[in-house]
């Protein structure tokens, strides 16, 4: 495929090999993934409330059958914790309102679109079918990174709707020479004609809200707003869990994430480090594929953060979730990495796990899933000099000058080889299935207090919520 700015991707275009990692067409899902995959959510809640008596059913099954306004498709990226007394769960670490996994998901079944068609058939279309108003024009991808899957999705879009679809790769340096917004609709260029956009999915991730409005009139899945709302950012998230979990304080539902400390201001945080034992994680609230966060396990990796240069005003400090004998001190006691099996060399690594959910008609669904390790293996002391990021940081985009590369070496799939290193069973998998359900509904709830009856957003509430003048100045209005 051509790697041109803007270009037609027509109907049977898709090529599997061109849209999955190398290993994953010919991979096999894991028996204990495929039984997840296929309980739906009438059976999860099931299982879910005879594991946990505490919660209401009748919750349980009204959150999994919610049908969310805005956030319509998200990515929930967990970690297996456990603490001193050996009580395991999965905590939240952050939504992404982009989120990949399509390439890493082995396929359930001969379908070649794998999950590009469930999230497509599920919920793409349905919301924009919904719409009012869709004003006239084309249907477009567009993207900043990752085009094996946005390309992905652009070629199962054109096959499934039986029309051309314009796929936009647009990073920030090329975004005002092809794009362009008109009364709240977006336009592309391709070969020097300019074309009205109807609907875009969109996986634009880098400061998204500097090139896309909040609201706009073209249908986009899903719109800046939950990006803003907390699918991209953490500070605005934290809030929404929390606003989430008191309103569903009598229900025994409740979001898990490592305590929060939002709105610290750079000379704060070393208060706050100090506070959690000098253990900690501090985040540039708006960042994603792991840059702006920074781990901290030593005198000279904070005095690291605070010597940069940082774009924004306000940061999040968070519990760090360590290792059994260095982690932070926290409201919910020391919380450690389960980690993974260990290897013949005796070695655990820290992984995280990805839920992609999705949101249509009668509810969520589940999409995929992946893991990911960290590059170096869980040590058990922390000595000076000690690259913290190196045995806790999952993420498999490196930030280059080029952009973004990957590493997938460090992804575990969902398949007979990697799965089992992970450790985890099915009621594991239930749990963060509900734990990515609810952070989803959070932030879509989020998302609909910042939006008025004239369907605008309400500015004065989210800088109210959100006070960051670094950022304010960054939103497209």
């Amino acid at each position: 495929m051509s790697h041109s700015a803007v270009q037609w991707v027509c109907p049977g275009t898709f090529e599997p090999e061109a849209h999955f990692y190398p290993r994953v067409p010919n991979a096999v899902l894991h028996p204990l993934v495929r039984g997840f995959f296929s309980l739906g959510n009438s059976r999860v809640a099931q299982r879910y409330c005879h594991l946990h008596p505490e919660v209401d059913r009748d919750a349980v099954h009204a959150v999994l059958a919610h049908t969310t306004r805005f956030l319509r498709w998200s990515g929930c990226d967990l970690f297996h914790v456990t603490n001193e007394r050996g009580v395991r769960g999965n905590i939240i670490i952050e939504t992404n309102s982009s989120p990949s996994g399509q390439k890493s998901m082995p396929p359930r079944g001969e379908d070649e679109f794998g999950g590009y068609r469930r999230l497509i058939e599920g919920a793409f279309i349905p919301a924009m079918r919904s719409q009012r108003r869709l004003p006239a024009g084309v249907i477009a991808v567009l993207c900043d990174k990752n085009r094996m899957e946005t390309s992905g999705y652009a070629a199962a879009l054109a096959d499934i709707l039986g029309e051309d679809v314009l796929l936009a790769h647009l990073p920030r340096e090329s975004w005002e020479q092809h794009a362009r917004w008109e009364d709240g609709i977006l336009h592309l260029e391709v070969d020097g004609a300019w074309h009205a956009v109807r609907a875009a999915f969109r996986y634009v991730t880098q400061r998204p809200w500097t090139k896309i409005p909040p609201l706009t009139r073209t249908f986009m899945f899903n719109p800046v707003l939950t990006c803003l709302a907390g699918g991209r950012n953490k500070m605005l998230a934290a809030k929404a869990y929390d606003l989430f979990n008191a309103s569903y304080r009598d229900t025994g539902l409740k979001i898990r994430t490592p305590e929060t400390i939002w709105d610290v201001s750079l000379p704060e945080v070393p208060l706050w480090v100090e506070r959690m034992g000098g253990i900690a994680v501090v985040k540039n609230p708006y960042s994603n594929a792991g840059q702006g966060v920074y781990t901290i396990t030593t005198k000279a990796e904070l005095e690291r953060f605070m010597a940069e240069d940082h774009r924004y005003d306000r940061f999040i400090v968070q519990a760090m979730v360590g290792n059994l004998d260095w982690t932070s001190q926290s409201k919910q006691g020391r919380l450690y990495h389960v980690g993974t099996v260990p290897n013949a060399a005796g070695e655990i690594y820290v992984a995280d796990i990805r839920m992609m959910t999705a949101n249509g008609p009668n509810g969520y669904f589940p999409v995929a899933m992946y893991a990911r390790r960290a590059r170096e293996p869980l040590r058990s002391t922390i000595e000076a000099g000690t690259d913290s990021w190196a045995m806790l940081g999952t993420n498999l985009s490196v930030a280059t000058e080029q952009g973004f590369n990957t590493e997938p070496k460090r992804l575990m799939m969902a398949d007979q080889r990697d799965f089992n290193r992970l450790g985890v069973g099915l009621d594991d998998l239930i749990e963060a299935y509900l734990q990515a359900v609810m952070a989803c509904t959070a932030i879509d709830d989020m998302a609909q207090r910042l939006v008025t009856k004239k369907r605008t957003m309400r500015m004065r509430l989210f800088n109210s919520l959100n006070p960051d003048p670094g950022l304010e100045r960054e939103i497209l209005t």
